[in-house]
C-alpha cells in the first residue's frame, strides 16, 4: 500500500496535497481498496465551497456509496473533469490523476491538524 510522504490524511481517508494555499483533494489507497471498483463520482455541480470536516459529494463503487468529506475548508477551484467519463481513475491512480477537488484553502492552519503519512499508516495498523 502506498502512502506518499508529501501528504496530509485524514481519519476519514482522504488526502490533502498543498502547493502554496491551493490544495488538492483525494482519497487514499486505502479507501479505494476498501470501496472496489469506483463506477461513479457524484459532486454537486454548483459546488462553490467546502467546510472542513463536511460531505462534498459521494463515490459510488460496486460495493458501496461512501461520503467524501473536506479535511480544510476553502473554495472550490475544479473538480477533475476525468472523474466523469473514468472514475476507475480513483482505482488506478488515487494519488496522481485520480484527485477529486482542487480548491483555494481558506485557513492553512487546518492542514497542520492532518497526520502524516506516518500517522496515517499507523492508524492503519500498517
Amino acid at each position: 500500500m502506498n502512502f506518499p510522504k508529501e501528504l496530509k490524511y485524514t481519519t476519514d481517508h482522504e488526502w490533502l496535497k498543498v502547493e502554496g494555499n491551493v490544495g488538492y483533494i483525494g482519497i487514499t489507497d486505502f479507501a479505494q481498496g476498501e470501496l472496489g471498483d469506483v463506477v461513479f463520482i457524484d459532486i454537486a455541480s454548483d459546488l462553490q465551497e467546502v467546510a472542513k470536516g463536511s460531505s462534498f459529494g459521494t463515490i459510488e463503487a460496486v460495493k458501496t456509496v461512501s461520503d467524501m468529506f473536506a479535511p480544510v475548508s476553502g473554495k472550490v477551484l475544479e473538480v477533475n473533469p476525468k472523474l466523469g467519463d473514468e472514475p476507475q481513475l480513483l482505482n488506478s491512480d488515487p494519488y496522481g490523476e485520480g484527485w477529486i477537488i482542487k480548491i483555494e484553502i481558506s485557513d492553512l492552519s487546518e492542514a497542520a491538524s492532518l497526520m502524516d503519512a506516518a500517522a496515517y499508516e499507523a492508524q492503519l495498523g500498517h
